[in-house]
């Protein structure tokens, strides 16, 4: 399965070592990223640092970690803005219009915890708790 891997997941796993870092790493799925998440972290730092007991560096360790060992693959904006358009149609939330246009580039899911991604009928989103139970 394809997947297009939305912020709120990757902060999870960054957050502690649980069932979602699991699976990234280890259920074999191709995952797919807009380069921007890079941002959305920056936006998150402090936040996620004052979850973990991680310094700066052991997270942005972590971080890469995760993405090598899960072989999630980072799309720049230039390989997916033809799609932006339609995405901005289908999101209800113009924070996830990326995330929207990649999975239309891929012609695949997203991986959200985020409910309001699912009211609207054009992209499936499944949550965490929906993959776990596919396994």
């Amino acid at each position: 399965m394809e997947l297009v891997v939305d912020a709120n997941i990757i902060f999870s796993a960054l957050i502690k070592n649980n069932k979602t870092r699991e699976f990234l790493i280890l259920s074999g799925h191709s995952f797919y990223m807009p380069e921007y998440i890079f941002d959305e972290i920056k936006k998150h730092i402090k936040e996620i640092l004052d979850k973990t007991s991680l310094s700066s560096v052991e997270l942005n360790e972590l971080l890469e970690e995760i993405i090598i060992l899960a072989n999630i693959k980072i799309v720049a904006l230039i390989n997916f803005k033809e799609y932006l358009p339609k995405a901005e149609n289908i999101s209800p939330d113009s924070g996830d219009i990326p995330y929207f246009a990649l999975a239309l580039k891929f012609n695949c899911a997203i991986w959200s915890n985020d409910k309001e991604l699912k009211n609207q009928k054009e992209i499936k989103v499944y949550n965490s708790q929906d993959l776990f139970l596919m396994k």
